[in-house]
């Protein structure tokens, strides 16, 4: 896969880019091996790419994947006959409530749900986790795998919110790209361990103003 070794993301196959984010985001400890799932939406058409069933996430490679269609969840040219993930609904619930979105990354950041447990927001500290985080919304606790946790998820990202924390479950970050759905898992996640080093510490951190990301520019 051309551009790993670089750093940069692989060009062209969006399986190539979902594999390359797959060894990163265990690589950083953001996920336990196959703690998640992953999915990107092919440009101008009605389908994605998500994870199959059992994928262990730094491991993945073009055969890990199956290409489903959007509208109706059916699997298209499954030739091999993997499963898709079990959280296929969640990736199909966030594509249909936003048309925007190019990438769903799926995780179970340890403190980001340590934080969700205690019942403490995630507090955004740097300027680079307003950024590309800019806000975080909750939903209620629903076991995985059920239908009634995209349709959550799904109702929290309709207005623009793009890092949504699943209760006691993980967190769904959606953005147009596989790189910047991954900048967005890592940001909410290195904001999640600075707050809660900061309330172990007994010093909670402020809310940082964010008037700035409204100015020329500001997109993430």
């Amino acid at each position: 896969m051309s551009g790993s070794a670089s750093g940069h993301y692989p060009a062209g196959d969006l399986r190539d880019q979902l594999a390359h984010a797959g060894r990163a985001v265990v690589q950083a400890g953001l996920v336990m091996g196959s703690g998640g799932n992953l999915s990107a939406r092919v440009p101008g058409a009605d389908e994605c790419w998500v994870t199959a069933a059992g994928t262990w996430l730094d491991r993945l490679d073009r055969g890990s994947f199956v290409r489903i269609r959007i509208r109706d969840g059916a699997a298209l040219d499954n030739s091999v006959g993997v499963a898709p993930s079990s959280e296929l609904g969640l990736h199909l619930a966030l594509y249909r409530a936003r048309p925007d979105a190019g990438a769903v990354i799926h995780l179970h950041p340890q403190a980001v749900l340590l934080l969700d447990a205690l019942a403490e927001p995630i507090r955004l500290a740097t300027t680079d986790h307003a950024f590309y985080v800019r806000q975080v919304a909750t939903t209620p606790f629903v076991p995985p795998g059920r239908p009634e946790v995209g349709q959550l998820a799904a109702a929290a990202c309709a207005d623009g919110v793009n890092c949504v924390v699943l209760s006691r479950h993980g967190c769904s970050v959606i953005a147009d790209s596989v790189e910047l759905a991954h900048k967005r898992a890592v940001n909410l996640e290195e904001a999640a361990r600075l707050t809660y080093s900061a309330l172990a510490l007994g010093r909670p951190l402020p809310v940082l103003p964010t008037d700035w990301l409204q100015g020329p520019g500001a997109t993430a």
